[in-house]
């Protein structure tokens, strides 16, 4: 699982253009949006394209996507319970 959790948060540093952090700066248990990371809505779209582009996971409905977006340790149990690719 921390091979998943470091490679969720390399793809998310990427993905949202995050230049000046690490793997290292980012809490795996921390919350991605508010207080935590910081990140907006727009953040959580690519978050789903993401998911959808690496892992072949379709979020379908919009509840579910906050919970699973909580934090990274959130996304990596999400990831490796449906991940198809």
């Amino acid at each position: 699982m921390n091979e998943l959790i470091d490679k969720l948060k390399t793809q998310i540093i990427e993905a949202l253009n995050l230049e000046d952090m690490t793997i290292s700066d980012i809490d795996t248990e921390a919350p991605l949006f508010g207080s935590g990371l910081g990140l907006d809505s727009i953040d959580a779209l690519e978050l789903i394209v993401l998911l959808e582009r690496e892992y072949g996971i379709k979020l379908t409905n919009p509840a579910e996507g906050k919970e699973i977006f909580r934090s990274v340790a959130t996304i990596a149990d999400y990831v490796s319970k449906n991940r198809t690719k």
